[in-house]
C-alpha cells in the first residue's frame, strides 16, 4: 500500500474512533435501533460475542457490550425463530480432543446478551463458518483444518444434539503453499433449503450435499458440485434473490464466480469469474465475504490488502456481475460485513485494526459511501443482524 494511502486509512481511522467516543452516549439515546451481534477471535483483549444496537435513520452504532464470553468465536449464525444463537469456537482442541467446537445460545435480543445452552465438538480443527437450515431442524459447520463438514440435529428448545453426520473432502488445488490439502470454508444453503454447499478452499470446488432434517445426514449430489478456476480458493457462495445463479468469493485470486443454478435438475454450473479489484494493485491481495442487497440488484465482497469493498451491479436477465467501484473500507482486514435489512447500511468487521465501520449504500447506484460512524471492538470478524 502506498505511503498516501496509510496516512489517509490512519486519519479515516482516527476520525471514526473519535466519533465513536463523542457518540456514544448519543446512539444510546437515539433509539434502541437494530440488535447486531458480532463475532470475534479472542485476542488483544476480546472475550467473546459482542451485542451493540444501530439507530436506523442514521447508522450510528451505541457502544459495544460483552454478549456472552467464548473461545474464539468467530463465525455466528441464528436459528429461524431468532431464539437462539450459534457461534463456532475456532480451535484446534476441545475436550481433550483435536477438535474445535460450536456452542448454542438463547438469545436476549432486547438485552443485547447470550445465555449458554450446550455445545459440540464439530469432528474437526478450526471450523470456520455454520448456517442453520431453513426449517431450523439441523445445522452444518464447516472445518477448516480437517477439510470436512459436520451435521447437528437441532432440538425443539434450540439445543445441540450429538453430530450426525461429518462428510470428509478430498484433492488439493494448484496452489502449492495455500492448496495441500482440503479447507472447507463456508456453509450456505439452496434456496429451497434442501441442499447444503459447502465451498472449499483447498480443492477449488463447491461441495454439495443434499440433506435429510429427519436424519441428520448428507449425501453427495454430484450434478450440484461445481468446480472454479485452478488456485482460485472459492471461499464462501450466496444466491441472488430470484434463486436462479449463485456467487462465490474466491480468496486467493481475488475473483467472484457466477454459476447458474437449476433447481429442478439441481444442477449447478459454472459461467464466468471476475476480479474483485479494478486495474493492478502492487500489494497481495486476498477476498473475505460477499453478499448481495435484499434489492438484488447489486452485490459486494472484501478485499483484505487492498482493504476495500468491491460493489458489483448485477445484470437483470444475465445475472452477470460487473464491478463499478472498490470503496476504502476503513480499516485493515476486513474479513466480514454485512448489509442491514433495510439495505441502507454495510458494517465492516476489520481484524487487524479492531474496528467497525458503517458505510451508507446508495439505494440507485449502490456504491458506497461514509457515515463516519463506527464501534472498536477487538478482532472483529462477523457482522450477524438479529
Amino acid at each position: 500500500m502506498k505511503t498516501e494511502n496509510k496516512s489517509i486509512l490512519a486519519a479515516r481511522i482516527a476520525g471514526i474512533v473519535a466519533a465513536v467516543l463523542a457518540g456514544a452516549a448519543r446512539a444510546e439515546t437515539a433509539g434502541a435501533g437494530a440488535r447486531i451481534w458480532i463475532g470475534t477471535y479472542t485476542t488483544r483483549g476480546s472475550e467473546g460475542i459482542y451485542s451493540l444496537s444501530m439507530n436506523p435513520q442514521t447508522g450510528e452504532l451505541s457502544a459495544p457490550a460483552l454478549a456472552a464470553k467464548a473461545d474464539n468465536p468467530s463465525f455466528l449464525a441464528l436459528h429461524p425463530t431468532r431464539k437462539f444463537l450459534y457461534a463456532v469456537n475456532e480451535t484446534g482442541r476441545f475436550e481433550g480432543r483435536p477438535v474445535g467446537a460450536v456452542v448454542a445460545f438463547s438469545v436476549d435480543a432486547q438485552a443485547g446478551k447470550l445465555a449458554e445452552m450446550n455445545r459440540e465438538g464439530t469432528g474437526g480443527a478450526a471450523p470456520c463458518h455454520l448456517n442453520v437450515d431453513p426449517s431450523g431442524k439441523c445445522l452444518v459447520v464447516a472445518n477448516y483444518t480437517d477439510g470436512n463438514a459436520a451435521a447437528f440435529p437441532i432440538a425443539a428448545d434450540g439445543r445441540l444434539e450429538k453430530m450426525s453426520q461429518l462428510v470428509k473432502h478430498e484433492g488439493h488445488g494448484a496452489n502449492a503453499s495455500r492448496q495441500k490439502s482440503p479447507h472447507a470454508h463456508g456453509v450456505t444453503f439452496s434456496p429451497a433449503g434442501d441442499i447444503v454447499f459447502v465451498p472449499d478452499l483447498g480443492i477449488d470446488k463447491i461441495m454439495a450435499y443434499k440433506l435429510d432434517v429427519a436424519k441428520g445426514s448428507l449425501s453427495p449430489v454430484g450434478s450440484a458440485t461445481a468446480s472454479v478456476e485452478p488456485g482460485s480458493g472459492p471461499r464462501h457462495i450466496v444466491f441472488n434473490t430470484a434463486g436462479t445463479f449463485a456467487y462465490s468469493i474466491n480468496e486467493i485470486l481475488a475473483t467472484v464466480s457466477q454459476f447458474s443454478w437449476d433447481a429442478a435438475r439441481s444442477s449447478l454450473k459454472l459461467v464466468r469469474s471476475v476480479p474483485s479489484l479494478l486495474g493492478n494493485f502492487p500489494g497481495q491481495n486476498t477476498a473475505a465475504e460477499i453478499a448481495i442487497h435484499p434489492n438484488g440488484k447489486f452485490l459486494y465482497s472484501s478485499n483484505r490488502g487492498h482493504d476495500s469493498i468491491a460493489v458489483f451491479t448485477l445484470d437483470e436477465k444475465s445475472g452477470s456481475p460487473k464491478l463499478i467501484q472498490n470503496f476504502p473500507s476503513g480499516g485493515r482486514a476486513p474479513r466480514n460485513f454485512a448489509i442491514d435489512p433495510s439495505g441502507i447500511f454495510l458494517l465492516a468487521a476489520h481484524q487487524d485494526t479492531d474496528n467497525i465501520v458503517v458505510l451508507k449504500i446508495d439505494s440507485d447506484t449502490g456504491k458506497l459511501s461514509d457515515t463516519h460512524f463506527g464501534a472498536k471492538i477487538p478482532a472483529p470478524v462477523c457482522v450477524l443482524f438479529q
